[in-house]
């Protein structure tokens, strides 16, 4: 048994780093599981069997990702609600046609119905889950999903640019006797 030496630690950063993002999912998650586990590790002298460091750091750093896990999973679930998300800057002054773009979304959102209006909001601008949406909107999750479908169609189909019409073709090109105007009658045209 010997005392962990804590100018070891740096060494050992970068495999704990890939342990982490592979437990975590996310870079930003496997940051602060690493930082966690040093800060555990250094707050008191540890004592290690063998030489290998490495395997006493892992453990704690898989004990350290799942007591975070559980303490996470008692603690209550707030969802944001649509009066506390922040909407971005509409004005991206860099990029004048993604501002252009960005209009006419926004305007084509808001000439929807207002149920439509709110899940669209909720989930596609704020990024609410579905059921993060159905609690804000005092709905059923699968309201939210059909409301979305029929919500997303109604916009795409408003930004859907409009088809260019047809050329004109000049009289009496298409084979017709340019006295009758091509009305039928009686079986056929005069």
């Amino acid at each position: 048994m010997r005392t962990l030496d804590p100018s070891s630690l740096p060494q050992h950063v970068d495999r704990l780093y890939r342990a982490a993002w592979a437990l975590c999912g996310s870079r930003e998650d496997a940051e602060d599981l690493v930082q966690e586990t040093f800060a555990r590790v250094l707050a008191r002298p540890r004592l290690v069997r063998g030489e290998d460091d490495l395997h006493y750091l892992m453990r704690a750093l898989r004990n350290t990702f799942y007591t975070t896990r559980r303490t996470a999973s008692r603690r209550p679930v707030t969802a944001a609600t649509l009066e506390d998300v922040l909407a971005a800057d509409p004005r991206p002054t860099t990029r004048p046609e993604r501002a252009l773009e960005v209009q006419e979304l926004y305007a084509a959102i808001a000439a929807l119905p207002e149920d439509s209006r709110l899940v669209i909001v909720a989930v596609d601008v704020l990024g609410l889950s579905y059921r993060e949406a159905a609690r804000a909107l005092k709905v059923r999750e699968a309201t939210v999903t059909s409301r979305l479908h029929r919500a997303r169609l109604r916009v795409a189909a408003e930004l859907e640019p409009a088809p260019a019409p047809a050329p004109e073709q000049p009289q009496g090109t298409g084979g017709e006797d340019p006295h009758t105007d091509g009305v039928f009658q009686g079986g056929r045209t005069r």
